[in-house]
């Protein structure tokens, strides 16, 4: 399995597109500049099978309507973040100036602990509360990428509408019980490992 980062826009987002031997590949975040997103899934050759949100965040969902209108692919993010996706107010999408897409059978929404296979793979989604309500990461193993709830030595804002300081520290708790090899990749900034983030984040002592 194969991982590449893009990172995009103003805010700096980290876009991943991960793919396997099989040229199968899904996106987590697409942040904004879907032609940068289209020419690096075309470079690679790869087949996209879907789309996943850690959070609807108007900086994470920014190419995500010209995206969903070029590949008719599911969508998946947390039951609770489709509100924070149509609540401009919410997903900050006006202040960040970010089309939203139109309500469509491609939004899929999952629960915590649902998995789903990408090949040989298994992947699970992660309610993350805190930073927004329906807030979610994902684990493929050995990676962990956790959108905008655990950072390299950080953790997310909690004070956008929505936001929740308990929750996104009982989040980051959640997170860490993983394996201490585990690879964050977080929605911003450089990665991380469980055991460093167990040892030196200064929020989770």
């Amino acid at each position: 399995m194969k991982i590449e980062t893009l990172v995009l826009g103003l805010y700096e987002t980290n876009c991943y597109i991960v793919y396997n031997e099989d040229k199968e590949a899904f996106i987590i975040d697409p942040a904004t500049n879907a032609d940068k997103i289209k020419e690096s899934l075309d470079s690679h050759n790869l087949d996209l099978k879907f789309m996943v949100l850690t959070h609807a965040h108007g900086d994470h969902i920014g190419a995500l309507a010209e995206l969903m209108e070029a590949y008719p692919v599911p969508v998946y993010l947390h039951k609770n973040e489709l509100t924070t996706l149509y609540d401009q107010r919410m997903s900050l999408s006006s202040l960040m100036n970010t089309n939203i897409p139109e309500k469509s059978s491609q939004l899929v929404p999952v629960e915590d602990g649902q998995e789903i296979t990408f090949g040989q793979e298994t992947i699970r989604f992660i309610h993350c509360p805190g930073h927004t309500p329906g807030g979610m990461s994902i684990y493929i193993k050995p990676y962990l990428f956790t959108g905008d709830t655990l950072f390299y030595g950080s953790i997310g804002r909690t004070d956008f509408p929505g936001g929740n300081y308990p929750e996104i520290i009982a989040s980051c708790h959640k997170l860490i019980s993983y394996p201490s090899d585990t690879i964050i990749l977080p929605g911003h900034g450089p990665r991380s490992l469980v055991s460093q983030e167990k040892m030196m984040n200064p929020f989770l002592a």
